[in-house]
């Protein structure tokens, strides 16, 4: 059984939510997939804010590239799995958090498992194109409300971070690769997506050849996929206390 977390953890949420926002929050089931620069924080600012049940899902494991953007990052953590780095760190937070590891990367195969999770909103953090894809199209698919982020990588203006659905969303080629699959699976709006409208500079793109699912990456700020992650959960719980 869980530890009880301190009694007065969340006194400033409630004076700024209300005792019905934070209720609405507890008995929220989320899942975060994806727990890099964006999906970590937005993952621990839902625990800070509050949402009763975390999925978190992660394969990957903490590199030293990492550093510099990614909150489970440190020199400790070199070579452990993102995921069970995240979770402790929620459980740190919050010991009374409900919370499901899945450390592995989240497939096509395994979709239909992972989302019969009833998840009252999901957070798509996942920076590859198709499995990104798979996991908006069946969340969809299933009518689940989804916050999906767009890339962060190449940018440096947080003033021009925006929240919009897909279909209005622009100046972003992840965001252009993503509409243009998902319009073939007939999805052409429906969900929120946070990205950036700056442009980026090819020069700070290079081409990968040893990364599943990508052939190019791009410099990234440590601020930028952070400020990502903020809005992802911004976007999830005024979603969840609308009305309070």
């Amino acid at each position: 059984m869980n530890a009880s977390p301190h009694p007065g953890w969340q006194e400033r949420t409630i004076q700024l939510i209300g005792e019905t926002g934070c209720k609405k929050l507890a008995s929220a089931r989320v899942l975060v997939a994806g727990l890099g620069g964006v999906g970590a924080m937005a993952a621990e600012m839902l625990c800070r804010a509050g949402v009763g049940h975390l999925t978190i899902a992660d394969g990957d494991t903490i590199q030293p590239g990492n550093l510099n953007r990614q909150l489970p990052a440190k020199h400790s953590t070199i070579g452990r799995k993102k995921a069970d780095v995240t979770g402790e760190t929620l459980m740190d937070i919050n010991p009374g958090l409900d919370m499901v590891i899945i450390n592995s990367y989240i497939r096509d195969d395994g979709m239909e498992d992972i989302l019969s999770g009833h998840f009252d909103y999901v957070v798509d953090a996942i920076d590859t194109l198709s499995p990104k894809t798979s996991l908006i199209y069946h969340a969809m698919k299933r009518g689940l409300k989804l916050v999906s982020s767009m890339g962060s990588g190449g940018k440096t203006d947080p003033s021009l971070i925006r929240i919009a659905d897909i279909s209005e969303s622009f100046n972003c080629r992840l965001a252009y690769l993503l509409r243009k699959k998902l319009r073939k699976l007939g999805i052409e709006r429906g969900f929120k997506v946070v990205f950036s409208t700056e442009p980026v500079d090819k020069k700070v793109i290079i081409p990968v050849e040893d990364e599943l699912n990508k052939k190019s990456t791009a410099g990234t700020i440590s601020y930028i996929p952070a400020m990502f992650g903020c809005m992802m959960a911004s976007a999830v719980v005024r979603d969840l206390v609308d009305g309070c």
